[in-house]
């Protein structure tokens, strides 16, 4: 039986860094992820692969990190060694980008150069993935490959050229193996609930359930190339198990208008979204992208990746999700209202509920 390997996961707390974590050890890996140090959890993405470190056998450990310490960076990844880093963590939301653009200049771009650097000062041989993003090709009209030029329309799209650029001078400059992975749009139902797919999906099924009555957005006619995050995640995996480092484009090399986003997830539960979407200008942002649209031919023919959930099929099991969601909390409201009612508690009353 081989050594266990051993993997780091900035990021872990989100949407990829929860399937990746769960890809990884389902491969046998030995996963180490980490997490901002916040007064509140946020972690329910992984909660489910949480195992107490004391007990035999465990997997699967958190560590307390920041993008902006590169000290404790630097310190965490000599004690580790990991064999592989996947390095997720940003601010990654392109509209609030705009709200924060020097905040996330120093944690999405900044942020790459601290750990690319304590990898170098550590000495280690390990292989480093950097989470690159279509939005670095901004304007630059698609399909988009790996030699597409990139013209970044956001702070967060320049940052993450900075994060793209400082990658490929470690190595060519130090010979690390470093990889860029230009992932395009990716969702799930755990995609965080104020990115437009997740943000659709979740008032479709409010607005089924009756409880929200109108979804405001903004531009309906941005394309995007739109896949299915665990798809996505296995290439971050196979990028890194190459002879050598190379930069990939990940995507399933067809668009689609968040129009169309809509009109499929209100069809899947019998609803006219016209009826319920209202503009809201507050939602555009200043410089705007207009159409992303990959061209994965490098990664099919070198990884041997391809996507297996089409957009249809994306759609509808995230608005299922939510769907599920909602009628979960039903049952769990009903329950909680019949103990109160056999125990003659008051909704407001506290102290006296069963245990």
């Amino acid at each position: 039986m081989g050594q266990v390997k051993k993997a780091l996961v900035t990021g872990i707390t989100g949407q990829d860094g929860s399937y990746l974590a769960e890809f990884l050890l389902g491969k046998g890996y030995e996963v180490h992820g980490l997490v901002r140090r916040s007064s509140t959890f946020n972690t329910r993405r992984i909660d489910h692969l949480y195992v107490d470190p004391h007990e035999t056998g465990a997997r699967f450990f958190l560590h307390y990190g920041d993008l902006s310490d590169s000290g404790q960076l630097s310190h965490l990844i000599y004690n580790l060694q990991p064999d592989e880093i996947y390095h997720l963590a940003a601010q990654s939301h392109v509209r609030v980008s705009f709200d924060m653009p020097e905040y996330t200049g120093d944690v999405t771009g900044l942020g790459v150069t601290r750990l690319l650097e304590a990898v170098r000062r550590s000495g280690i041989k390990t292989r480093f993935y950097q989470a690159s993003s279509s939005e670095l090709f901004g304007d630059s009209p698609p399909p988009q490959n790996e030699e597409t030029l990139m013209s970044p329309r956001s702070p967060y799209a320049a940052a993450k050229l900075y994060g793209y650029w400082m990658v490929r001078n470690y190595r060519e400059g130090y010979g690390l193996f470093a990889t860029n992975g230009i992932l395009f749009n990716h969702e799930s139902p755990r995609r965080g609930e104020t990115f437009v797919t997740r943000k659709i999906t979740r008032a479709v099924a409010r607005i089924k359930f009756g409880l929200q009555k109108k979804l405001y957005l903004g531009n309906l006619d941005a394309r995007r190339d739109w896949g299915y995050a665990p798809d996505y995640v296995e290439a971050m995996w196979l990028m890194l198990q190459q002879d050598a480092p190379e930069d990939f484009v990940i995507a399933t090399g067809e668009a689609h208008s968040v129009r169309e986003f809509l009109e499929e997830a209100f069809a899947h539960v019998d609803l006219d979204w016209r009826e319920y979407v209202e503009i809201d200008p507050k939602y555009f942002r200043p410089t705007e992208v207009d159409y992303l649209m990959g061209d994965p031919e490098k990664a099919r023919r070198l990884l041997g990746w391809q996507p297996r959930v089409n957009f249809q099929g994306l759609v509808r099991l995230m608005v299922d999700a939510d769907l599920q969601a909602l009628m979960d909390l039903r049952q769990c409201q009903d329950v909680i209202e019949r103990l109160r009612h056999e125990h003659h508690i008051s909704p407001g009353e506290r102290g006296n509920s069963p245990r």
